[in-house]
């Protein structure tokens, strides 16, 4: 359940931030934090009806929830939301930031912390316990972002472009690259399929470079069907960004992509991003295969 700007402005709103350790809930509570809301972190829930029955704060809160609390109950969080959910003027969000397994192993190999589910045996064990542990958590989230291929800098836009309490906040665009054969990027809204267009990868004096050189985007827009394939996409999008702005929507992630996400999807995602950008759209961009090949050492830990 997302709230409208009309909603969040009438409301006291809550949001209550949990998912498995290490996949990056610290973060998005530091996030929430900068927004202006009243943080507390693993407060024990019998203390927080107290709090909640307290006088209105007069800003939005968040509360960080994960295994470590005192008295941590998966159906004692999920009664607090039906509660608070059931009572006027309080608007209660469950954001549940996840990991896939083999993600969260390597952050736990990467800084040599003990899982707190299993301090004395191998992480994987505390992973899967905590996994079955929350599963009722995540079906019953409001918002689910999953930090796998996130950096720490991605989490803190995706947390801000979803949780922003500024009325006035503009709809935040990413427009993203990548490669079929990796799959499509997580939580994407929109994918154009450009391989269609030709292929730079065959030319030899291009196929090493990638689609923000000159070279191969000259390449690209040299396909007889470029110039018409970026006005219908360009069209489609203006159409689309008013509606969803005005719908309440406050992130719209649109995806180009290719056979090796190196040249035609990043040179599509270039073009669109200056685009919207020079219109005054609040553009930013992604190239996920050029970061991944880019990256001598592992993402940074977002947890």
């Amino acid at each position: 359940m997302s709230l409208d700007r009309a909603d969040a402005s009438q409301t006291t709103r809550l949001v209550l931030v949990t998912g498995p350790s290490g996949a990056g809930r610290s973060t998005a509570i530091n996030v929430l934090e900068d927004l202006g809301y009243e943080v507390i972190d693993n407060m024990p829930l019998r203390l927080m009806p107290r709090l909640l029955d307290g006088p209105p704060l007069g800003r939005p809160m968040a509360l960080g929830l994960d295994v470590r609390n005192r008295d941590f109950s998966v159906d004692a969080i999920l009664d607090l939301v039906r509660q608070r959910r059931a009572e006027a003027g309080q608007a209660v969000e469950l954001l549940y930031l996840d990991c896939s397994t083999e993600v969260l192993l390597r952050r736990y190999s990467e800084t040599r912390r003990r899982h707190p589910l299993a301090p004395a045996e191998a992480p994987l064990l505390g992973i899967e316990r905590e996994a079955a542990l929350l599963q009722p958590l995540l079906e019953q989230a409001d918002t689910l972002i999953d930090t796998s291929e996130l950096t720490v800098h991605d989490l803190r836009d995706e947390v801000q472009a979803l949780f922003d309490t500024d009325p006035n906040a503009r709809l935040a665009v990413s427009v993203q690259s990548f490669s079929y054969k990796r799959g499509l990027p997580r939580g994407i809204d929109t994918v154009f399929d450009c391989r269609f267009l030709r292929n730079p990868h065959w030319e030899p004096s291009l196929r090493a470079m990638d689609g923000r050189d000159d070279a191969v985007a000259t390449y690209v827009e040299g396909d007889p069907l470029f110039p018409e394939f970026l006005e219908r996409v360009t069209g489609l999008i203006e159409m689309l960004l008013p509606a969803y702005r005005d719908e309440g929507k406050s992130h719209l992630s649109i995806g180009f992509g290719c056979t090796g996400g190196q040249h035609r999807s990043v040179t599509l995602a270039e073009k669109l991003a200056n685009i919207l950008a020079m219109q005054g759209w609040q553009v930013s961009k992604r190239h996920r295969e050029l970061e991944r090949t880019a990256r001598a050492a592992p993402p940074s830990s977002v947890g």
